[in-house]
């Protein structure tokens, strides 16, 4: 029962994806702002439909340490396709998603990320990935939009934390810009290979922003992966419990 409610899910989202995106395309022309409504409105009811098919939500814990003014960079854990709705869903539009440039090639899909100001990054490049993602980050939030990472640069299993990548910190550390970090148990549910979606409530903990002025990309990286260690073993601890 519960694959057919995922394959439900998942064939309602396809469909989905290529309406929204079309009419995003559309929408550019005319209004950017009702772009990012139509792309917010999408989110919300692809997070609305998986709860009402899979029986999967979510709840927050430190909602209060957002920051009122967007300019920030956002660390968040990786463990399955559901930060891309869940997370902005939290921190709503207009945020820029640092990405595998490959992911804006995706027909459809693609498409809307490239419309949202997604930075694609072509990881074997090296320093030059490193310099596209200095200029493009400090672009973004210098135009009032946050930025997205995944620290660990790809999904990493429940119950562990990968190595922080340095073009995170390195952003921050150019930019100025303090980080949010945001840990979760979403690989719990939805796993990070398989269909199905398991039902229940993933835990999502924000904690205070981090300081980086001063500080060097390596100096950040440590602090804000001892937070997501600190915090995801909490959020562990609690689920066994």
């Amino acid at each position: 029962m519960q694959a057919l409610r995922s394959f439900t899910y998942i064939a309602v989202m396809l469909v989905s994806i290529v309406i929204t995106a079309l009419l995003m395309l559309s929408l550019r022309v005319f209004s950017k702002n009702a772009m990012y409504k139509l792309a917010q409105s999408w989110n919300s009811f692809s997070l609305w439909f998986l709860q009402f098919t899979c029986g999967l939500g979510y709840e927050v814990e430190g909602i209060e340490n957002i920051p009122e003014h967007p300019g920030y960079i956002i660390f968040a854990k990786h463990q399955s396709a559901w930060e891309t709705m869940g997370l902005q869903d939290i921190f709503k539009f207009p945020i820029a998603w640092i990405l595998k440039r490959s992911l804006l090639w995706v027909p459809f899909f693609g498409w809307g990320l490239s419309l949202i100001k997604a930075i694609g990054i072509n990881r074997s490049s090296g320093r030059q990935a490193i310099e596209q993602l200095k200029k493009l980050g400090r672009q973004r939030l210098e135009a009032g939009i946050k930025v997205m990472i995944f620290p660990e640069g790809t999904r990493v299993a429940p119950g562990k934390v990968g190595k922080f990548k340095i073009g995170g910190g390195v952003l921050a550390e150019y930019t100025g810009a303090s980080i949010v970090p945001v840990a979760h148990n979403a690989g719990r549910y939805w796993h990070r290979r398989g269909l199905v979606k398991y039902p229940g409530t993933i835990k999502v903990l924000i904690g205070r922003a981090i300081n980086t002025q001063g500080k060097t990309a390596r100096e950040i990286n440590r602090e804000a992966y001892q937070w997501m260690v600190d915090a995801m073993r909490r959020i562990d601890a609690n689920e066994n419990s």
